[in-house]
């Protein structure tokens, strides 16, 4: 049974939990549901217990990272689409982070931001919309940092000197802003994946793995080495990926 009202150390315990990871809004309790939202992440997070001891509770309201979490659900009865139990507080700080950072991803957070700093920018001349552009990559690849939790999925590399945010489909091939600003668009690829990917010499198949154009050079394809993984594209990705593979892709 949850604990309801919320004891001073439960709520103490959320409120410590969530301005951890990115949820620093209090919004309210209510049957034992303390409530929590971000002013950077897309959602609403809801935290509940059933004692000091737990179990705990975890509710989400954004579809989008409930899908990518994956995790099974809990059939406790409370707000959100989706519900999650854990034994003790490590078990739920360990989840927490994967849910910020895919709330700032998904679906359409960093579509939101490019639109609020550039409401007031022109972009009547070549140059001033170029300044646009380059405001809305900034975004862009600051996103793919957290959905790929700042690393090269085929090459592990994390130092961020060495990482690109690579677009699928090109920012000057989208025919909007949705789509150019779509983390589903994008990979975090080392530098000289990211050439290899930019250049057609390399394309992924539905289930993230590889493929290499017989246009590469042995020397480069050693260079790139083989990748540590598969991609793990989710549905969305595909879609793009098949574009790239059509249109860039050098068979």
């Amino acid at each position: 049974m949850i604990e309801k009202p919320q004891s001073f150390f439960i709520k103490t315990e959320c409120l410590k939990a969530t301005e951890a990871n990115g949820y620093r809004r209090e919004l309210g309790e209510s049957d034992g549901w303390a409530r929590y939202g971000s002013t950077t992440a897309q959602g609403t997070l809801y935290l509940a217990a059933s004692g000091v001891h737990g179990p705990w509770f975890l509710a989400l309201d954004h579809a989008g990272v409930i899908e990518e979490l994956g995790l099974p659900q809990s059939t406790i009865d409370g707000p959100g689409l989706g519900r999650y139990a854990f034994d003790n507080l490590n078990l739920l700080y360990e989840v927490l982070p994967r849910v910020y950072q895919l709330a700032v991803s998904l679906p359409d957070a960093p579509l939101a931001e490019f639109k609020m700093k550039t409401k007031e920018l022109p972009q009547n001349t070549e140059t001033e919309r170029w300044v646009v552009q380059r405001v809305g990559q900034d975004i862009f690849r600051n996103r793919l940092l957290e959905y790929w939790r700042g690393k090269c999925p085929l090459t592990g590399i994390t130092d961020h000197a060495l990482l690109r945010a690579s677009h699928i489909k090109p920012w000057r091939d989208c025919d909007t802003d949705d789509d150019r600003l779509d983390c589903y668009n994008g990979l975090l690829l080392s530098s000289l994946w990211d050439a290899a990917f930019d250049a057609g010499l390399v394309s992924f198949d539905d289930n993230g793995w590889v493929i290499f154009s017989p246009q590469i050079s042995d020397k480069a394809r050693t260079a790139l080495g083989l990748p540590i993984t598969n991609l793990g594209l989710n549905a969305k990705h595909k879609t793009f990926m098949a574009w790239h593979r059509d249109k860039v892709y050098t068979p």
